[in-house]
């Protein structure tokens, strides 16, 4: 039932709670690395999602990883896979709850819309990817109902350029896990709220999310508008590979399953 699992997920998000406070400060990365997947994984598993990756080797340290954005459960399909350190909007920072955990798992503010800000988030992302840190960003700025990539916005591209590391764009898609096809049941788009898209979820039949690493972009000194065509070109033809794999009998297909 539906109020098993919210219950259930409170107190995963609890234990979330407890686990930044009291063991964070004494980790190191590696082991906070392993805690923040494990703990995505046991999320996704509650809310009846199960992570399909074509590529179980994570993305080289320092990587920038560029990713379509669906739903508010992407950032917790790809931490199931590689823990990440996620750019997001400052506002997320005030938020209740989340807000802290966000702040405790590394994720990078930005004031969207300021110029000064985005210089100063531009550095600091450059000096993360520097220190062998994997960001994640979500070049569309907003999200969608996953049918279609919208245009990126590139200006955080700059980032991998300036550090000279390489780029890793990802493909997400997420399937009605019987049917194999499309389901727009994750998407957190429109006027949506985040409970009403909890219990869409929550009430939708099994969920596979699929993570579809493309090759990486070793850019040099290109131009961070055609490297985020590029990126762009190269997500949605993941997209289409695996939409056509998915239209093949069940027994071809070929994973690691989370």
């Amino acid at each position: 039932m539906v109020w098993l699992r919210k219950t259930a997920l409170v107190l995963h998000l609890v234990r979330g709670l407890l686990t930044c406070a009291v063991l964070f400060p004494w980790l190191g990365m590696e082991s906070r690395r392993r805690r923040i997947r494990e703990w995505s994984r046991e999320l996704l598993r509650i809310c009846g999602v199960t992570v399909e990756i074509s590529d179980s080797h994570g993305p080289p340290r320092g990587a920038l990883v560029v990713a379509n954005h669906i739903s508010w459960l992407d950032i917790f399909v790809l931490n199931a896979w590689s823990p990440f350190r996620f750019v997001a909007k400052s506002e997320i920072r005030g938020w209740p709850v989340i807000g802290w955990l966000c702040v405790q798992t590394g994720t990078l503010f930005i004031e969207r819309g300021k110029k000064r800000d985005a210089h100063r988030t531009l550095h600091h992302i450059a000096d993360c990817l520097l220190q062998g840190d994997i960001v994640c960003v979500f070049p569309e700025g907003t999200t969608s109902d996953g049918v279609s990539v919208l245009p990126f916005h590139s200006n955080l591209l700059q980032a991998a350029i300036s550090a000279g590391r390489p780029i890793q764009p990802v493909a997400l898609r997420y399937l009605d896990k019987k049917t194999g096809r499309s389901t727009a049941s994750p998407a957190y788009i429109d006027d949506l709220s985040l409970g009403d898209s909890l219990n869409n979820i929550l009430r939708s039949p099994p969920i596979a999310a699929r993570v579809l690493p493309g090759p990486e972009v070793h850019h040099g000194e290109g131009d961070r508008r055609a490297l985020g065509v590029h990126c762009r070109g190269a997500i949605e033809a993941l997209l289409e590979q695996d939409s056509a794999m998915h239209a093949e009998p069940p027994e071809r297909k070929v994973g690691v399953f989370l």
